[in-house]
């Protein structure tokens, strides 16, 4: 016979296993609940959607985000494997490979999942200088030929070039030099979009431009290839540091690699927050969506609530597919 007791015993022991097993699956539905991600963002307004997308992923799993940080990339590289900041969605790759392996490699950090892919760079003339026979960027070589985009009067090309800290500058100065066109190009650095809407104008107005820009990026949006612009080739592939790499594109050798947009985060953050290395795993994000939203902030909708509103309709029209990225991170959380 089976006393009252043990009757008691076996009974509060089941209530209690059942707690726990219940707070387990609670605790798996909401993994990030109680922590605080910092997220580290570029200076480039145009990538907040991007970033805004996969917070929202977070939060749907309890996740709280901080403030981004926002610098340069060599910088975001550089706090990312410090440990003073957790991820970003803006790594590309390989383009960034010298930040990545500067800021401890893999020791401290992981590139994660492949968020958008297809992501070009290079240069780009006016139709009309295209067609006028200037194809390659090493017939700038030509003191004659660098004239035709000469826009302060000094003699030589003027190219529309890469912020310094971005890693493109690197590829740029390489060319120059590697090219001999050290002589007859000028490298503008500085603020991108003030460097490009000069040239955008200058187009606009009919004169001859040169310039460097990359995809996704609302300047494409005005600047179309194949309409008012066209990509030029380089002479022969040639990058920094002698690596060596398929920079091909469509029958043009553009002197970049075709680039992924990763996400990148350290390496503390991922071994704590399966659940947030399941989402950045499978987070996919089309590219043409964010030519879409860039070409709606060219057009005004700029503001951080107007982006919000794009991130609303994104994940609304696209609602599956960003369900599924949340139940990733649920089951890891399991």
């Amino acid at each position: 016979m089976i006393s009252l007791r043990k009757l008691t015993s076996a009974a509060v022991l089941a209530v209690g296993l059942l707690a726990v097993a219940t707070t387990g699956f609670a605790d798996s539905m909401m993994p990030g609940k109680g922590v605080t991600v910092r997220p580290i963002e570029g200076t480039n307004l145009e990538e907040k959607f991007q970033h805004q997308i996969i917070y929202r992923a977070l939060m749907e799993l309890g996740y709280e985000v901080g403030e981004p940080q926002e610098v340069e990339y060599q910088t975001i590289h550089l706090a990312l494997g410090t440990g003073d900041g957790d991820f970003t969605a803006v790594h590309w790759d390989p383009l960034h490979k010298a930040f990545f392996d500067e800021s401890g490699g893999e020791e401290k950090l992981t590139k994660v999942g492949n968020y958008i892919g297809g992501a070009l760079q290079g240069y780009l003339v006016d139709s009309a200088s295209y067609a006028a026979g200037v194809q390659n960027f090493g017939d700038l070589k030509d003191p004659e030929v660098a004239k035709r985009f000469d826009a302060d009067g000094n003699g030589t090309a003027d190219l529309a070039g890469c912020v310094p800290g971005w890693g493109c500058e690197r590829v740029i100065e390489h060319h120059l030099t590697e090219y001999g066109l050290r002589d007859t190009v000028t490298h503008n650095q500085g603020a991108y979009n003030a460097i490009i809407a000069e040239t955008v104008a200058r187009e606009q107005a009919g004169e001859s431009i040169v310039y460097y820009t990359w995809t996704p990026f609302w300047v494409s949006g005005v600047l179309v290839p194949g309409m008012n612009v066209e990509w030029i080739s380089v002479p022969y592939s040639s990058l920094p540091d002698g690596r060596e790499a398929d920079t091909m594109y469509q029958g043009k050798d553009l002197g970049f690699e075709v680039n992924t947009l990763r996400v990148v985060a350290n390496n503390d953050f991922l071994d704590a927050n399966p659940a947030a290395r399941a989402v950045f795993e499978a987070a996919e994000l089309d590219i043409n969506d964010i030519s879409a939203q860039n070409n709606m902030m060219r057009g005004g909708e700029d503001s951080i609530k107007d982006i919000a509103r794009h991130v609303d309709e994104w994940i609304a029209a696209n609602q599956d597919t960003f369900n599924s990225w949340v139940e990733a991170g649920k089951k890891a959380a399991m």
